[in-house]
C-alpha cells in the first residue's frame, strides 16, 4: 500500500469519489449506521489515503487544532473490509500521526474512537479519557495521544 497525503483541493475527482465510496461502504453499509458522512468538514481536512493498485483501501482525515477538537485530530479512520488482514489500519494511522507532526507541528492528537478499537488505539499511544458515549448510535470514547 502506498500512502498519499493531500489537502481537499489537491484531490482529483476519482480520489474524492473513492474515499467517499469507502467511507459509505464501511460506516453506513457495513456498520449499519445512518448518519451524515458529508459533514462539510472535508474541505478543511488533510486527507491521508492508502492506495493499492490504484484503489483506495485505507483512509483517514486529519484536522489542525480548532477545526474539530481543540487539539489536532484524526477521524474517519477506515480500511476496506477485505484488506484489514494486512495491518493497513496501523499503517494509515502511523502515516496520519506523522502528517500531523510534520505539517501541523504538534504531537498532541485527539480522536473519537469506537470503543471496540480501544486496544488498537492504545497500541498507537492513545489513552482513553472520560466516559463512553454514543456517537451515531455506536459506543465511542475520547482518546488523546501526547508524544
Amino acid at each position: 500500500m502506498k500512502i498519499y497525503t493531500k489537502n481537499f483541493h489537491a484531490l482529483n475527482t476519482q480520489e474524492l469519489y473513492g474515499l467517499l465510496q469507502l467511507r459509505s461502504e464501511v460506516f453506513v453499509v457495513e456498520q449499519d449506521c445512518v448518519y451524515q458522512d458529508l459533514d462539510g468538514k472535508d474541505s478543511k481536512a488533510i486527507h491521508v489515503i492508502g492506495k493499492k493498485e490504484d484503489e483506495i483501501v485505507a483512509y483517514t482525515r486529519v484536522f489542525k487544532h480548532g477545526d474539530y477538537f481543540p487539539e489536532a485530530s484524526i477521524g474517519r479512520v477506515v480500511v476496506k473490509k477485505d484488506q484489514r488482514k494486512y495491518g493497513y489500519g496501523k499503517t494509515i494511522m502511523e502515516a496520519s500521526i506523522k502528517a500531523i507532526e510534520a505539517q501541523l507541528h504538534t504531537t498532541t492528537i485527539r480522536i473519537s474512537a469506537q470503543t471496540y478499537l480501544l486496544k488498537f488505539y492504545n497500541s498507537l499511544g492513545f489513552t482513553a479519557e472520560g466516559v463512553e458515549y454514543l456517537e451515531d448510535g455506536i459506543p465511542h470514547v475520547s482518546m488523546v495521544r501526547v508524544a
